[in-house]
């Protein structure tokens, strides 16, 4: 089957097998939010537990 090509945009496996993901509230009204806010949304973050079931799914991991 074919992967869902949206998840494929949005995240990446690790070696370990962990999912990550970018931070959203980052494309624009950047204004407003502060240095520190933004360069905290720049690093990547990992998928919680609770998503990561439906996401491998959706990347035909499982």
């Amino acid at each position: 089957m074919k992967t869902k090509s949206s998840a494929k945009k949005r995240f990446k496996v690790t070696g370990s097998g962990k999912i990550k993901r970018k931070h959203a509230f980052k494309s624009h009204i950047l204004t407003k939010k502060s240095k520190k806010r933004k360069l905290a949304l720049t690093h990547t973050a990992l998928v919680h537990k609770t998503d990561m079931k439906s996401i491998k799914q959706q990347l035909r991991i499982i």
